[in-house]
């Protein structure tokens, strides 16, 4: 694979020193959540006094609330851990071992990335591509965010097209080898988690083996051509990757060819995942709209088609019930809608018909939420929530690759407590 340039980086990772809480550390990704303040009451509440990732991330939840001072907290208490005992260092790669209420052990790898292998735009040569669409208003919050810190702590999951397991699940069956680096409840419902370090020299040897995914004959035989250059999907955290590559491209503008060769900014931390890991589930992202009038359910019905999902509607007081309909016993309402039975295709659809109606009544606001029981609760008060259907596994890559990128916010690589949690850190400056 000498051809093959150097994407993959063996990184410094700094975690939690041996004398830190690693349970208060751990936090659930910042964009999880967004409807449901009592959970980062609750965040907040457990970590008070105590260093966390909490402390230098920023919960989606509250953007645009005090926004300048949080973003300079954020960066102060870096500075602080930076210089205050909080971290180790190891250099490799570490597998996680994570295991949630919804499912056993998944599998992944911690490593870091070449940003100049990425790119989000669709039907791109780039190694890395985005599985869904970017939206370029939600880049400059985040870079506001990240130009200045010195440290990522990544939420980021890529996934591997590995279909034989022959990357990261002969490590794990041996992970009982390795020297254990965590093992700890996360907080909040998010189940358990071990990390074994894979020093550098096998992760060498392990990098090698990542490369045979890019091997011309497997290209061919998966996606039809050899030129695909197909080597990492997105599966999550495609904002944050994309908000690295735009801070690294405004960087490296003022650095010599020698400076941007090993700048720690041009590489990002991310988990790599198997996508056919068997623990591994794809799970819809589903849709609260809120301040939405009756009009909106009825265009809804318009969209039509063999597939069918329901349409929940929250709140205590309704129109009378009307055939087809079934009350609930908060006093909410589910109706069953048909809509195409090609799942991206439907939700193309019904994202195509949310953002116009958006459009139309600036009033409405929609909000993605993972997990029935969440939609259910977040829309209880008020609003209508969308149970989206479920893409299967095996179509991903291959959509990716024929038709450009899914529809934004088609799937969730598990529920929400499933979630990367903050945990591991790299240095960016």
């Amino acid at each position: 694979m000498a051809s093959v340039p150097c994407v993959v980086k063996i990184p410094e990772i700094l975690l939690p020193n041996d004398g830190i809480d690693p349970s208060k550390w751990a936090v659930v990704a910042c964009d999880q959540f967004t409807s449901e303040p009592e959970y980062w009451d609750g965040v907040e509440r457990l970590t008070k006094n105590f260093p966390s990732a909490y402390h230098i991330t920023y919960p989606e939840i509250y953007l645009g609330k005090n926004q300048t001072e949080r973003v300079e907290k954020i960066n102060e208490n870096m500075k602080k851990y930076l210089g205050g005992g909080i971290f180790k260092t190891v250099k490799g790669f570490v597998l996680v071992e994570r295991e949630t209420k919804y499912s056993k052990a998944r599998f992944g790898l911690v490593i870091s990335v070449d940003l100049e292998a990425y790119d989000f735009k669709p039907f791109n040569k780039a190694y890395i591509k985005a599985t869904e669409g970017t939206i370029l208003e939600r880049l400059p919050v985040r870079i506001g965010i990240r130009e200045n810190a010195s440290l990522e702590l990544p939420h980021i999951l890529l996934l591997a097209d590995d279909e034989k397991k022959a990357i990261i699940e002969p490590i794990a069956e041996r992970r009982g080898e390795l020297e254990k680096l965590y093992d700890f409840d996360l907080m909040k419902d998010g189940g358990h988690i071990r990390g074994y370090l894979v020093g550098a020299d096998a992760a060498k040897d392990i990098a090698e083996k990542i490369y045979s995914l890019l091997d011309k004959d497997a290209q061919t035989e998966k996606y039809g051509s050899a030129e695909v250059n197909f080597f990492f999907a997105v599966g999550d955290g495609n904002h944050s990757l994309a908000t690295a590559k735009a801070c690294w491209e405004r960087l490296k503008t003022g650095l010599s060819e020698k400076e941007r060769e090993n700048h720690p900014a041009r590489y990002a931390l991310a988990e790599l995942v198997n996508l056919y890991d068997d623990a591994l589930k794809f799970e819809p992202i589903h849709r609260a709209v809120f301040n939405a009038d009756g009009d909106f359910l009825e265009g809804l019905k318009k969209i039509e088609g063999e597939g069918r999902i329901k349409v929940l509607k929250g709140g205590k007081e309704f129109e009378t019930v009307k055939e087809g309909v079934n009350v609930v016993s908060d006093g909410g309402m589910e109706f069953e809608i048909g809509v195409n039975k090609n799942s991206a295709e439907a939700i193309g659809e019904i994202q195509g018909y949310i953002e116009e109606y958006l459009r139309k009544n600036p009033r409405t606001a929609v909000d993605y939420i993972h997990g029935e029981e969440h939609l259910r609760a977040v829309i209880k008060g008020g609003g209508y929530g969308i149970l989206m259907p479920k893409i299967e596994k095996n179509e991903l890559f291959p959509y990716v690759v024929n038709r450009g990128v899914l529809p934004k916010k088609a799937f969730s690589m598990g529920e929400a407590e499933e979630k990367r949690y903050y945990l591991e850190a790299k240095l960016i400056k």
